[in-house]
Formats: structure tokens, sequence, C-alpha cells
């Protein structure tokens, strides 16, 4: 099998998110894959084993792209609350642009065989583990509640994130999918910060570092 890099093996990725987005990955042929990258079918299986291949292979590309992105802005910010912000918006910032790879994310990867969607619960784990280390930084410094588990604050962003965007998709795009990013930090972290002065914290703080009085 052919090394999975490349002018070829980009336009094969590219092709087939555009293909299984107009088609559905029941429907989308990989000889129609091959059509829409300009090459042979045959040259599709120097890169893939099958369809199943070709779409976790687009799944770990893409998602490498944003953990790329995600982990980039770790320096940009020493406060654990705007590195939280950061990442909900980039990444709806990142499919709002993408509406193919939307489409394929949220709808179609779900209609794959039970060994793909296995294979893509592994690759999801780099994502998670971005956010995973943003809430430890954050419980760690005293801006987000400590007493929370943080896989259910974890659960909570990416769940919220995801639903938002699957709503998108499923309305035919019908609202500004990145103008949602500072509402979901809002909703999200007014669950999770911690408590200001007199034990409250209004909707719509902002998350800060709690000091000892």
């Amino acid at each position: 099998m052919a090394t999975k890099s490349g002018d070829k093996f980009a336009a094969i990725l590219d092709a087939a998110q555009a293909v299984i987005a107009r088609q559905g990955y029941q429907g989308a042929q990989i000889s129609r894959i091959a059509a829409e990258a300009g090459v042979a079918a045959g040259t599709v299986y120097l890169y893939f084993k099958n369809k199943p291949d070709l779409l976790v292979s687009l799944f770990r590309d893409r998602l490498g792209v944003l953990i790329e992105q995600a982990r980039g802005n770790r320096t940009e910010s020493a406060d654990p609350a705007e590195k939280l912000r950061w990442f909900i918006w980039q990444h709806l910032k990142s499919l709002s642009a993408h509406r193919e790879l939307a489409v394929v994310t949220q709808i179609e990867m779900r209609q794959a065989e039970t060994d793909v969607q296995r294979e893509i619960s592994q690759i999801m784990k780099g994502y998670f583990q971005v956010i995973d280390e943003i809430i430890e930084e954050g419980q760690q410094t005293g801006v987000f509640l400590p007493a929370v588990d943080p896989k259910q604050i974890r659960n909570l962003v990416f769940g919220t994130l995801d639903q938002t965007v699957t709503a998108w998709v499923m309305s035919g795009f019908q609202f500004d999918l990145e103008a949602m990013a500072e509402p979901t930090y809002r909703l999200v972290t007014g669950g999770v910060c911690q408590s200001g002065q007199g034990g409250t914290q209004r909707y719509g703080d902002s998350c800060t570092a709690q000091t000892d009085v």
C-alpha cells in the first residue's frame, strides 16, 4: 500500500469528503470518489484498503488538523478559561467554514459499520485529551470546580459542541454557527466555574482564578 501522503492522497480525501457529503456514506462509490479526485479507481486502492478505511483515514486527517490548531493556542494564553473559550470558538469556526466536513462528521460517519465507529472512537481520544488538559489546568488553578469529575466537564463541553453542530447541519445551515461560540462558552462555564464572592456567579460572568482572602 502506498504511503498515506502526497497530492494524490490529499485529492482522494478531498473527493471522499465531497462525495460522502452529497451522496451519503452508503451511497458513495469508490469509482465516483476516484473520478472526483481525477485518478483511476485502482489508484484509490493503492492508498486505502476499502471504503471504511478511506472514511477512517479522512476522519483521522481532518481531526488531526483540529488537534494541531487547538494545541497551537495552548501557549498563547495563561488563562485556562480563555483556552477553553478559544477551543470552543475554533471548533465551531472550523466546521462552519467546511460544511461538507460537518455533514460527514455529524451525519455520515454515524451510519458507518461498527468497526469503523470503534476506530473513530479511538481517534477521538486525541481530541478529548486536548479538552482534558485544559480542564485539568483550570481545576488546578481554581478556575473550574474541582469537585466536578473532569470527564463530566469534558462531556459537557464536547456534547454541547457536538449537538450544536448537528443541529446546524440538520437545519440546512440556517444559523450562524460561529456566532454560537460565545453563548456556548458562557453556557458551559456557567456550570463549571468557581463561584465568585457571595457564592454565586451570574450568567455570562467570566471564569476567574479564585484566591484565598
